[in-house]
């Protein structure tokens, strides 16, 4: 947890909620705050597990991911392949589209985009993202031409890649998977411009409908189009994928969530308890998810205080 990204104080948040669950159920835990002697930490420390709560990069773009599998240490959530394109917004664009997954048009920009041309063709709202940034810094919402510029500066402070996307109007829903289950949908209101930062983290008028209100026949869809989206990027174990739905019902892709937050105000523990799954059991779960045919089911033999569980 913590680590050297943009998000790491939302990761240190993460990080300790995770850290006491564990502990709470027996398994013998500790936090590591990695930095560029991270492989000697771990093997000194002579671990037998890693659950990463990293966001950001070195935690979600595949570099922690590469170094534990350089030390055969077994880890949650997705690997190295997984984590590198889920955190790259471009080459999530790429892919989605040469596999027919819904997302919004995108453009990528630079210091020689002809930015009127780029706002005349996908049309407005935009939304301007660093490529590789998450818990939304560095994204502007653009609702004038005269924007477009400004709001690239304002990435390019985040990420030397930067993407222009479509705006979708319309409903924000986020997808938890856990594993083969697809746990219930979250339905998002803001009082802000869009989901940002600080209605992530920070505000508390931000409203979270699950169960979503949507008819059955349209969860279940959109849970089958997140499915699809996690797994087209090699994703597995467990993670969050955000879908938009405009005015006509049609859905987009808006990006997936390898390590997603679980602070208080994070949406996959919301999620996990509308499907009967307290805390403390979900970041269980969410251990086991990563178990090898050799360690399957060790972490839940420490639940009964054994010391074979893994720490």
């Amino acid at each position: 947890m913590g680590g050297p990204s943009a998000e790491r104080e939302v990761s240190l948040k993460t990080g300790r909620a995770v850290l006491a669950a564990l502990r709470r159920k027996g398994i013998d835990a500790h936090g590591i705050d990695p930095d560029d002697d991270v492989i000697g930490m771990l093997t000194r420390g002579k671990f037998d597990w890693a659950f990463i709560a990293l966001h950001g990069r070195w935690g979600e773009d595949g570099v922690i991911q590469g170094a534990l599998e350089v030390i055969g240490m077994p880890y949650t959530g997705s690997g190295v392949l997984g984590s590198a394109l889920s955190m790259d917004k471009v080459r999530c664009k790429q892919l989605w589209q040469g596999c027919g997954v819904p997302t919004p048009e995108y453009a990528v920009l630079g210091a020689n985009t002809d930015f009127a041309l780029v706002a005349g063709r996908l049309g407005l709202p935009l939304f301007v993202k660093p490529a590789r940034e998450g818990s939304s810094l560095g994204i502007t919402k653009v609702t004038n031409a005269g924007q477009l510029e400004q709001a690239w500066n304002t990435a390019a402070r985040y990420d030397n890649v930067v993407l222009v996307e479509k705006g979708v109007v319309g409903t924000e829903v986020t997808a938890a998977i856990l594993g083969t289950e697809d746990l219930p949908l979250i339905r998002l209101e803001t009082t802000t411009e869009f989901y940002d930062y600080e209605a992530k983290y920070v505000r508390d008028d931000t409203r979270y409908y699950c169960p979503s209100g949507l008819p059955e026949g349209d969860e279940r869809r959109l849970q089958s189009v997140a499915r699809r989206a996690f797994e087209a990027l090699d994703c597995h174990g467990w993670g969050r994928v955000d879908i938009m739905l405009d005015r006509e019902g049609n859905s987009y892709v808006i990006e997936v969530n390898t390590v997603p937050g679980m602070t208080d105000h994070s949406l996959v523990p919301k999620a996990a308890k509308q499907a009967g799954i307290e805390f403390d059991d979900l970041v269980v779960r969410i251990l086991d998810t990563s178990a090898t045919p050799q360690h399957a089911g060790t972490a839940i033999n420490a639940e009964s205080g054994g010391s074979n569980g893994p720490h």
